[in-house]
């Protein structure tokens, strides 16, 4: 997806949220936060509450690429890794539709980075998405999640951010991680596949499967 989709697509979602989606009801909305970030989960539809928790998923999936992406970019990924905890995937499009492709890293690995490229992080995340799916399935009213989407701003709006990170998880950033851990695309086959086309399942397989990024391909940028 080139740089003029992600500003048309980063734009139109913005516009369709404001303009065109259901109505905000905003005491509800806070009040379902205040829950949410208070603990008070059984005053929560699990399957919210497991879609709130996802998005979070997402962005940590993101960040497990894009961390080791902007050490190569001219702009750094942080600011809107805290910029998408706010927002989501409004947030996230401004540096997928900045960034340059680059399949390289030098420097060292802080223990950030080496927390993010570790198999307990990949195997905490796919647990804990098993865990919230379950949760989700066996707990949740879905009728009464399905009224708020088509009612409530928030619930539709962030229904949508949730569908937009795996539409934009396959680009650019995906094939450039994998050739930046020298992993051969080509002989990925049809791991390549399900990891590009699973909803949340193939990104997190690819965390827990792929190669990390070692010190003997480190090359110091002086």
């Amino acid at each position: 997806m080139n740089r003029s989709a992600l500003w048309l697509l980063w734009a139109g979602f913005i516009v369709y949220v404001v303009f065109l989606a259901p109505p905000l009801h905003l005491e509800a909305t806070i009040k379902l936060l205040v829950n949410i970030l208070t603990l008070q989960w059984t005053q929560v539809n699990p399957v919210i509450l497991s879609l709130f928790s996802l998005v979070g998923i997402w962005l940590l999936i993101y960040s497990s690429l894009l961390f080791f992406d902007g050490r190569m970019q001219s702009i750094r990924f942080y600011p809107f890794a805290i910029a998408s905890i706010a927002s989501g995937v409004i947030g996230l499009i401004p540096y997928l539709a900045l960034r340059e492709s680059n399949q390289s890293f030098s420097g060292e690995k802080d223990k950030f980075l080496n927390f993010l490229d570790s198999r307990f992080f990949a195997y905490s995340l796919t647990v804990t998405t098993l865990g919230l799916f379950i949760y989700a399935f066996i707990f949740g009213n879905w009728d009464g999640f399905i009224d708020q989407f088509m009612q409530d701003k928030f619930i539709h709006g962030m229904s949508l951010a949730f569908c937009l990170f795996y539409l934009l998880f396959p680009t650019s950033i995906l094939d450039d991680d994998i050739t930046r851990r020298n992993w051969n695309k080509q002989q990925m086959g049809q791991l390549y596949l399900f990891i590009a086309l699973a909803p949340l399942f193939g990104p997190l397989a690819y965390l827990c499967l792929r190669p990390k990024v070692v010190a003997s391909q480190f090359v110091d940028e002086l």
